[in-house]
């Protein structure tokens, strides 16, 4: 009968747990703190330029794509952006969403990037980002791929 209990009691709250919804208030707080965070991400990028922007909201283990390549890890990101000084990168979410769980978002939007040539010369790229965000152990949010 115990043995019986030993596996009988954890599946049952492995069910029960599983088939638990989160609240609207759990999953509209968790996509606001998302958005703020992608809100504080591009204006720092803005303000403060590329390399501090991307090295503060990166998680350890972030991905980037730039170029076709992937970035893996907060070294390489550090090294992509070490001649970086420009501040011509802004972007603002369109939508935002979140795992059930809560530890998972991602968001998509548009970006413009501004950059000069060596003659001063100004061109004017545009596009489409999506982010995936992940919560951190203090309750951050932190970029995994970019």
């Amino acid at each position: 009968m115990i043995k019986l209990l030993y596996f009988v009691l954890p599946v049952g709250l492995l069910l029960y747990s599983c088939s638990m919804e989160p609240d609207k208030k759990s999953i509209e707080k968790w996509k606001q703190e998302i958005l703020e965070t992608e809100q504080s991400f591009a204006k720092m990028a803005r303000e403060e330029g590329m390399k501090k922007a991307f090295l503060t909201y990166a998680a350890e283990d972030a991905v980037l794509m730039r170029n076709n390549s992937l970035v893996v890890g907060k070294k390489n990101i550090e090294l992509l952006y070490e001649k970086q000084t420009s501040k011509g990168l802004a972007w603002t979410p369109d939508f935002v969403d979140v795992a059930a769980s809560g530890d998972l978002g991602y968001t998509y939007g548009h970006y413009t990037f501004k950059s000069a040539d060596s003659s001063g010369t100004i061109s004017e790229d545009r596009g489409v980002f999506h982010t995936v965000w992940k919560r951190q152990s203090d309750g951050s949010w932190k970029f995994v791929w970019d």
